[in-house]
């Protein structure tokens, strides 16, 4: 199980690619969002105002028709009188011949409900039709006839097509005859200004696919460019990295050769030189010996006192490889250790001060420090023509600071900004350990300042027993 969560969880690389990538299709499907949302609403209201435009345009047709129909038979309606039978008949034959269109034509009912002329249905008239109603239960013979009384108006419901003998939704206009008690009007049908709003919002719909087939483009483009982006810069970082790898690889190599060269400098320099001393002053012995000569003794005591120091130079290179008073004592006296000795080989005023921590530093954290003092002493004698320095270890409640300041002559501009192997190896030493390395450099000075972080401190109850009497 955790072997497939480990397989499951993303690598470094991949979390970079989903911290670019959500954003974007989260950004992307927000605003397809917005845009759909915005489209559909204008395009309703749009095609809403174009309906109610074309309706109203109808709307105005009816009345026109019913007027003209009306302007051809007043003559006759207005010099007649109410139970004029000869006068309805004769309006009722012009309302009967007045047919317009495929569809258009002209009716009337009196207020009783009785159909008196519907030329493109002719089985209705004479029949009494009130409270006839269409398919959706919408009152029209009825409604007619109120709107008549009321004097004029229109109503809306469906009804037969003639053409096609389907129902269709239609509008009426209705204008009362009150002195005949007649309802006479006309309607058109409205499934044309339906097919045309349906096309209208088909076109709408299509452009919002379309829109939104754009921005799919458009984000598949962007995430293809991230994607792209994403691997060249991969490809570039790996191909840095192994150009860091194979630096680091070749310093280290360099480090080795360099460290080897010193340790065989000083065995050649300094013991050797004592041995073939001791060797020189035992074969002296051996020959007093040999002839009785009194002196022999003072020879043996020479070779004893040069072979002490080689002893005592031997104990010098090993502590410099790794000092047994640092795993044994701790990071203090150590350091104090090699402050001591660094006066006495080169002169120079030294001074370490430290403070007793409650929190420990753990190997790795000693082992960096310790380096770190060492190549900044051995700089100071090399590099600075420093008179004093000054060491200060102690601990705060971010982790461990050691500071090493002298007063030498600093580190020129330019040899700073070459990083030379030395600050090189300090600084790696503090990222592994994901410290901060600060160097400070002028020309009354420099200083060198190294923090590790709170992690790399053991409380005192899992500090080893040789760390707790020091840091």
């Amino acid at each position: 199980m955790i072997a497939i969560l480990d397989r499951l969880r993303p690598s470094y690389g991949q979390k970079l690619f989903l911290l670019a990538t959500v954003p974007l299709i989260l950004s992307a499907a927000a605003i397809a969002a917005i845009v759909s949302w915005q489209s559909s609403a204008t395009a309703d209201r749009e095609i809403r105002a174009l309906e109610i435009q074309l309706i109203e345009a109808k709307k105005q047709e009816l009345r026109n028709y019913v007027t003209q129909a009306r302007n051809g038979f007043y003559f006759i309606y207005g010099g007649a009188a109410p139970d004029d039978a000869e006068a309805k008949a004769k309006v009722a034959q012009i309302l009967a011949a007045m047919i317009y269109g495929e569809d258009g034509s002209f009716f009337v009912y009196d207020y009783d409900g009785t159909n008196l002329v519907s030329p493109r249905r002719t089985g209705m008239i004479g029949r009494n039709w009130s409270g006839l109603t269409d398919p959706e239960g919408t009152p029209i013979t009825d409604r007619l006839i109120e709107i008549a009384r009321e004097g004029s108006g229109y109503h809306e419901y469906l009804w037969p097509k003639p053409s096609t003998g389907e129902e269709a939704r239609m509008i009426t206009f209705v204008l009362g005859f009150q002195d005949w008690q007649w309802a006479v009007g006309t309607g058109v049908w409205i499934d044309d200004i339906t097919h045309e709003v349906a096309a209208a919002r088909a076109g709408v719909e299509a452009r919002v696919r379309r829109t939104f087939l754009y921005i799919g483009g458009i984000t598949l483009t962007a995430l293809l460019m991230v994607f792209a982006s994403g691997l060249v810069m991969n490809l570039r970082e790996r191909r840095l990295a192994d150009a860091k790898l194979k630096e680091l690889t070749q310093r280290v190599f360099d480090a080795q050769e360099e460290e080897r060269g010193r340790v065989a400098r000083e065995l050649h320099d300094g013991i050797s030189q004592i041995l073939v001393g001791v060797k020189y002053a035992l074969d002296i012995a051996r020959r007093r010996v040999a002839t009785g000569d009194a002196r022999a003794g003072e020879a043996l005591a020479r070779g004893q006192e040069n072979l002490s120091g080689a002893i005592q130079e031997v104990r010098r290179i090993s502590r410099d490889l790794r000092p047994g008073m640092l795993d044994d004592l701790g990071l203090g006296p150590a350091i104090k250790a090699l402050t001591e000795d660094f006066h006495a080989r080169t002169g120079i005023d030294t001074c370490f001060e430290t403070v007793v921590f409650r929190n420990r530093i753990d190997q790795e954290g000693r082992i960096a420090l310790y380096r770190i003092a060492q190549e900044a002493l051995t700089n100071v004698e090399r590099h600075s023509g420093a008179t004093k320095v000054d060491i200060d270890l102690r601990g705060h409640r971010r982790g461990c600071t050691l500071r090493i300041a002298d007063n030498g002559c600093g580190i020129e501009r330019d040899s700073q900004d070459r990083r030379g192997i030395g600050l090189r190896n300090m600084q790696e030493r503090m990222d592994q350990l994901g410290g901060v390395l600060r160097v400070l450099s002028s020309k009354s000075g420099t200083a060198i300042e190294a923090e590790i972080p709170l992690s790399h401190l053991l409380p005192p109850e899992n500090a080893p027993p040789s760390a707790r009497a020091s840091a």
